[in-house]
């Protein structure tokens, strides 16, 4: 295959509905897409590159890279033919040192391939699922998105476009400052999520003290026949400890079963002992597991 096999340059603009396939193809075998949301933003705007294999006028697979990691995919029509060694020595040839990479599912050929290639494990993201409650949730305020006391003067209502935007990216700064991907969040990465079809902004939910934004919670919803993620959640410092994540929770599990949606999904560091008690202790369990690698710089 490798003699029929092209390396090129290319964007999801020019690739259009060929680059969708390929991921469509990709996740439904293997049960979760091949990219991240913040790379395939990143990929758009150039910010990372892709680099897809051609054989004949089939992509066999593709390569994101930039912000100090990869992510690859190969088709499934194309794999067991090595196409993932060639795709990996791409990504390494001139790579920054200490470039890190995605295996979503940590499928066992990956494990093979990082293992080989002198990757080790660095970082655990678990992918948690539970049935959303069939029962309006207990404490959770006014149904739906608008408006609703939820006592000590905070109030959750739905996100204003064009007018929370800064409080929510600053707020959201705050919260994930150590978080590598969440963190780095801009206006401009907000505003691209909110022009993909699935943004929704009364999925957004927002909590406010007076005019300030303490806290947070926001829905990914494709459909009522895909999960409903909770796409991120945050608390500001300053009420952490107050039960706003748990009361948050409750209110996106009224907008999901509002929406439709029966099962509710999450992703969350296996580190961030807190959030993963919490999210347990609200009923969800493992459905999968994204492993980061990164090859040890020499020395």
């Amino acid at each position: 295959m490798s003699a029929s096999l092209q390396l090129r340059a290319s964007s999801p603009a020019e690739l259009g509905a060929a680059f969708t396939r390929l991921i469509s193809r990709s996740s439904l075998v293997d049960g979760q897409p091949p990219f991240n949301d913040q790379a395939l933003v990143d990929a758009a705007s150039g910010a990372r590159s892709l680099v897809v294999a051609e054989h004949g006028d089939a992509i066999a697979g593709a390569v994101l890279v930039g912000q100090g990691e990869f992510e690859f995919v190969v088709d499934p029509e194309f794999r067991r033919n090595g196409l993932g060694g060639i795709l990996l020595d791409r990504i390494l040839d001139g790579a920054e040192p200490g470039i890190a990479g995605w295996a979503h599912g940590d499928h066992p050929a990956s494990r093979i391939l990082a293992e080989r290639t002198g990757f080790e494990p660095v970082r655990t993201l678990y992918q948690l699922r539970m049935p959303v409650p069939g029962s309006p949730s207990t404490g959770s305020g006014n149904e739906g998105t608008g408006s609703g006391n939820e006592g000590d003067g905070i109030i959750v209502e739905a996100f204003r476009p064009g007018v929370d935007d800064d409080a929510w990216v600053e707020l959201n700064a705050r919260v994930f400052a150590e978080h590598p991907e969440q963190g780095s969040i801009t206006v401009d990465d907000l505003h691209a999520r909110m022009s993909e079809p699935w943004f929704d902004a009364g999925d957004f939910l927002l909590a406010r003290r007076g005019d300030r934004v303490i806290a947070y919670n926001w829905l990914k919803v494709e459909g009522p026949d895909e999960p409903g993620e909770i796409y991120v959640v945050g608390v500001d410092d300053d009420y952490a400890g107050r039960g706003l994540g748990r009361m948050l929770m409750q209110r996106a599990f009224d907008r999901l079963r509002e929406r439709g949606v029966s099962t509710a999904a999450l992703y969350v560091d296996a580190d961030n002992v807190g959030a993963v008690h919490l999210y347990r202790s609200l009923g969800f369990t493992d459905h999968t597991v994204d492993v980061q690698y990164r090859r040890p710089l020499a020395g």
